[in-house]
């Protein structure tokens, strides 16, 4: 074999072999647009191959679903956390692709939702819409409000039948929970513009659901405001309350804007860097709210607010679920409609929302 024939069967054994190994190295490069590969371990074949609805292409959606960076989260007991139950219980079932979480506690107090927001402890959280607007004003837009997900839950609850309008609340003692939160500032402004005022005309006791539902059942006469379930509660519990007043229908009254009171938001950072993540939250709690608003599937809501704490029991989940207005607003529509909301509670006390409007960019607008 002659110098020049060897030398031509090295050329072509290298580049075979570069030819074969560059065939792996571009598989893995980034497609058109930008996006890393679904998965460095699965066969790089088994997504195209998979026929719609087989079992292999269910498999390819579990396991998209299992690269996403889930969020941890916190949900509010009460209405501003009954839309979740469902979403809870999917995470918590044996099929992977229904996660949308990493891990989720319940809490009874917005505060601890906020210092758990604010901290990074969690990712997402459901929250009073003005609290949501306070921690964005005072963390200099680390808050993205994702969905508007209750409507106006308040009522004014008596042990009489004296209180037939706001006026009649004049010279009353109201116990009251929601102190810095929607509930505030929503009383206040009903009282506001029925030409009470708060700090002279009525005192208001500020106390926890449980405390109020003790006063209640142990005195004569009393009155007092409350959120749903927790109204609920206490409409079962003593025959001898009344509900005497609806505050959304109070504050419609006086207002064009609806009562926007719950939310669900995100950390803005986690937002950044985990878009898709946050988009297949919204799917399936929108899947979830709408489960849960369904009438066809009261028994079985019921059961779960009930399972995961967020009503004291089935029974009051039952009668409450229907009353907590739940919604699930994005996009414009959200931002409008919290848009002008806030523009109510900002004209009566800037403090309400944190001092100030929030920017667009505190909405989630994608």
């Amino acid at each position: 074999m002659n110098h020049e024939t060897m030398n031509l069967r090295k050329f072509l054994a290298a580049l075979l072999c570069v030819s074969l190994l560059g065939l792996p190295l571009s598989a893995c490069q980034k497609q058109p647009g930008g996006d890393p590969p679904a998965s460095s371990s699965a066969p790089a074949s088994s997504a195209s191959t998979s026929a719609p609805g087989d079992a292999s292409s269910s498999a390819g959606s579990s396991s998209a679903a299992a690269d996403l960076i889930l969020p941890k989260a916190m949900f509010l007991s009460g209405p501003t956390g009954v839309g979740a139950a469902k979403l809870l219980a999917d995470n918590e079932d044996d099929d992977p692709s229904n996660d949308s979480l990493d891990s989720f506690s319940i809490v009874d107090a917005n505060d601890q939702v906020v210092a758990a927001l604010n901290s990074g402890e969690v990712d997402i959280a459901a929250i009073a819409t003005n609290m949501a607007a306070t921690l964005y004003n005072r963390t200099d837009g680390n808050i993205t409000m994702l969905a508007v997900n209750t409507y106006g839950v308040l009522y004014i609850l008596e042990k009489g039948e004296s209180v037939q309008s706001v006026a009649d609340l004049a010279g009353k003692t109201i116990y009251a929970t929601g102190q810095g939160a929607n509930p505030e500032y929503i009383l206040n402004y009903v009282l506001t513009q029925n030409h009470l005022d708060p700090a002279a005309d009525v005192t208001i006791q500020w106390l926890t659901p449980q405390e109020i539902t003790a006063k209640m059942s142990s005195e004569d006469a009393g009155v007092c405001m409350l959120p749903v379930p927790a109204a609920t509660g206490l409409l079962l519990k003593d025959s001898g309350v009344r509900q005497a007043l609806d505050l959304s229908a109070e504050w419609d009254k006086v207002s064009s804007s609806p009562l926007a009171m719950g939310c669900v938001a995100v950390r803005t950072a986690f937002l950044k860097e985990n878009p898709d993540s946050v988009a297949h939250f919204l799917d399936c709690y929108e899947d979830s709210i709408r489960y849960m608003s369904d009438p066809a599937n009261l028994d079985q809501a019921a059961e779960l607010v009930a399972q995961y704490g967020i009503t004291a029991n089935a029974a009051i989940a039952k009668a409450a679920i229907p009353q907590c207005n739940l919604a699930f607003l994005t996009g414009d529509e959200m931002r409008d409609t919290i848009q002008n909301y806030f523009s109510v509670l900002n004209s009566a006390n800037p403090d309400s929302i944190g001092g100030a409007m929030p920017y667009d960019d505190f909405y989630y607008l994608p």
